[in-house]
């Protein structure tokens, strides 16, 4: 397996799948079109953001979104993840923590000190990213009306 920027078709193809993605991500609370998953990943494309893919063949086992996002109260740029997903057949393997630790490096030698990212309470990935050394920063509170 490697962990590599995806070709445009490969590219194409996680589009497709990423509203299963991010379904997963949200413990089945959204389930976004495809036109939606391009309304918000297009613009983070055209900053800058770029995906990694685990790959084997032409095989696309998985992959990490990964770009900068500001702090809204001190304007500092930090590395961002803003999107991981590891296809079902596949996951057990390690292949989470191998697109992880790739975009980690990646966004420190792009000269972040810093990497953040989101996580719906309740997802089995909050486990692997706290095991990396990420730590509660904000939490975020909802109340049904």
């Amino acid at each position: 397996m490697n962990i590599r920027k995806p070709t445009d078709a490969e590219l194409k193809k996680v589009f497709k799948l990423s509203p299963e993605a991010v379904f997963d991500g949200t413990l089945g609370e959204v389930k976004p079109t495809n036109e939606k998953i391009e309304q918000l990943v297009k613009p983070l494309l055209n900053k800058g953001s770029y995906y990694l893919i685990a790959a084997e063949g032409d095989k696309i086992m998985g992959w990490i979104l990964l770009g900068e996002s500001k702090d809204q109260f001190t304007d500092k740029l930090n590395g961002f993840i803003y999107e991981l997903f590891v296809i079902e057949e596949f996951r057990g393997y390690g292949i989470s923590k191998r697109l992880m630790k790739t975009a980690i490096d990646h966004l420190k030698q792009d000269g972040h000190s810093e990497v953040r990212l989101s996580a719906f309470v309740g997802n089995k990935a909050i486990k692997l990213y706290e095991k990396m050394g990420f730590n509660v920063r904000t939490v975020t509170m909802s109340l049904p009306l």
